[in-house]
């Protein structure tokens, strides 16, 4: 099984990586907390069962014959997998509270050693918008930069075409997909897909033949702002998905810049709203380069606008601590206070009503009922 952390892996141990993170109901931090309490993922299987069951539901881990298929899959597709603790993964993205377990990645993974910034901004962007993301990106390429987007229309795309056109002494572009690494979206980017595929690098954290569904995008964006130093929003309404990423950023100390707009074009509010709050405003590829040169966790953008609410992971004490949730998110410091339990005791609960698909996580690790 090709990959990262092949070294000190054994192939087996691999195999059950892929296999529990594929099981219902598992994510990033229950994953995490499985390895951590188990020691490998084949013991932690085995434990899946007993512990849904004390969560109050009938458990069944993914397949064996599902994992063979997508691992056949993934060689198909040329890619293979990057696992969280093995040399090759991305240290900045590791550097995140709750990293994704394990990647498929197709291309050039050097890439990710390199300085980098993301840009991002809208799917349907201004023309001007659009040449200054090709021009910022050439710029940024051409000094060793990699640069990393979404692939979606717009600014993304501009982004990528303008890295790929201008990289030189090092650097090129990192595409992150919220599909499987088979699938492209947009169709009518298939073929720049292939593109920074073959000439930078693809990122996907779902399994192959996932088709992107909405709720698998705040999940991209936190991937590209984790592999970003600093991330430059070029063009973006209120409420877009680029928000999220620079919020994303911004919570991992990492630089939020954005390019200001006419406030009579509703496409650079959110943008223009960015700068207000906070981030650094830039007019040139050197501002970038400038702010992100050396730059040692120390941000200059005050931007720290929180609440997001998007889902990041997918008995006697789990019982109490039910009995202590709701729909509404709530830290996992105010359960341990007010249930008087141990944080382990409390952590344990949590895993155990989400192994049997009755808590969901959500940012700034809070936890609720699941609505589903």
């Amino acid at each position: 099984m090709n990959g990262a952390g092949q070294s000190t892996l054994s192939r087996d141990e691999a195999f059950s990586r892929i296999r529990l993170l594929r099981s219902p109901n598992i994510g990033p931090v229950s994953y995490n907390q499985l390895l951590r309490r188990f020691g490998t993922a084949t013991a932690a299987i085995e434990a899946l069962p007993d512990l849904a069951a004390r969560g109050g539901a009938p458990y069944r881990p993914a397949a064996t014959s599902r994992i063979e298929a997508e691992v056949a899959a993934v060689r198909k597709a040329g890619a293979r997998y990057l696992f969280h603790d093995g040399p090759d993964y991305p240290a900045l993205l590791s550097a995140l509270e709750n990293p994704p377990p394990i990647l498929t990645v197709r291309g050039d993974a050097s890439l990710l050693a390199r300085p980098s910034v993301a840009v991002v901004g809208a799917r349907n962007a201004s023309a001007a918008a659009v040449k200054l993301s090709r021009d910022f990106a050439i710029a940024l390429a051409g000094r060793g930069y990699a640069v990393i987007s979404g692939l979606a229309r717009g600014i993304d795309a501009a982004a990528h075409r303008g890295a790929l056109a201008g990289m030189a002494d090092g650097g090129g572009t990192v595409g992150v997909i919220a599909s499987g690494i088979d699938i492209a979206y947009p169709p009518e980017n298939a073929e720049l897909q292939e593109q920074v595929a073959s000439e930078g690098l693809l990122i996907a954290e779902m399994a192959p033949g996932t088709e992107p569904l909405a709720r698998h995008f705040p999940h991209r964006n936190r991937i590209i702002a984790g592999l970003a130093t600093g991330t430059l929003v070029v063009e973006a309404a209120p409420k877009s998905g680029s928000l999220i990423t620079a919020r994303l950023a911004a919570e991992s100390g990492r630089e939020v810049m954005a390019i200001p707009g006419s406030p009579l074009d509703s496409r650079s509010h959110g943008c223009n709203q960015l700068i207000r709050d906070g981030a650094i405003l830039v007019q040139s590829p050197e501002d970038v380069i400038e702010l992100l040169i050396g730059f040692e966790g120390q941000p200059r953008s005050t931007f720290r606008e929180g609440g997001l609410e998007f889902v990041v992971s997918d008995a006697d004490e789990p019982a109490d601590i039910a009995s202590l949730l709701t729909l509404a998110p709530v830290g996992v410091d105010e359960l341990i206070r007010q249930s008087g339990a141990s944080a382990g005791s409390v952590q344990m609960a949590l895993l155990e009503l989400e192994l049997a698909g009755r808590l969901a996580r959500h940012a700034a690790g809070r936890v609720s009922l699941s609505s589903n």
